[in-house]
């Protein structure tokens, strides 16, 4: 059985799990929602979406300068105690958060923040890349290149640069899974990233 990505996107928005792990959960239930749910909530991912309301008030800034002085990177993530504040597996996520920022360079943490003029101009692209195609599918591919678009740009929807390390997961896969492990919310705050000569 395949899983469509409105299937996944349909269970994500009920639960609060990640991409992947609802893909996977949808996957193991052969299709059925229901059971899909089941499976998240057995495993802690549903939780998340309770824990997102909460105060994330403590946390960690790490940094990363690529070799050569010339890129460099601070980011900002926070969860609700300074006891995972200072857990390992924190850190390091926060640690490999600033390398991957410094290698994908992204616009913005999440779809919300992206600059409005920014997203205007990918869709008058699309739109123009797409005028020689049929009416009736013109609007898809409109969507679809900027979606592809923003899976580029927003560095939650980005696949992690070590792929080694997290299989292809997107930050947002690797967000939620730590706040499952940890039982905390845990949000990517902010970042900043310098470039000589950008």
């Amino acid at each position: 059985m395949s899983v469509t990505a409105q299937d996944v996107k349909a269970l994500r928005e009920r639960t609060g799990a990640a991409m992947m792990a609802c893909k996977n959960a949808l996957t193991e239930s052969g299709g059925d929602i229901d059971k899909a749910i089941e499976l998240l909530r057995a495993r802690g991912e549903a939780q998340a979406a309770k824990r997102s309301g909460r105060v994330a008030a403590e946390g960690t800034i790490q940094s990363y300068v690529h070799a050569g002085g010339k890129i460099g990177v601070l980011v900002e993530v926070d969860c609700e105690t300074d006891f995972v504040a200072r857990n390992d597996n924190f850190v390091t996520f926060a640690r490999d958060l600033a390398l991957h920022i410094a290698a994908a360079a992204p616009l913005a943490v999440g779809e919300d923040e992206v600059p409005a003029e920014e997203r205007e101009s990918e869709v008058r692209i699309a739109t123009e890349m797409a005028a020689d195609r049929p009416e009736n599918v013109r609007e898809r591919i409109v969507q679809g290149r900027v979606d592809k678009w923003l899976d580029d740009v927003v560095l939650l929807r980005q696949t992690h640069v070590n792929t080694d390390k997290y299989e292809n997961q997107t930050i947002e896969d690797i967000r939620a899974k730590l706040a499952a492990d940890t039982g905390e919310n845990v949000v990517i705050r902010q970042f900043a990233r310098f470039q000589v000569g950008a």
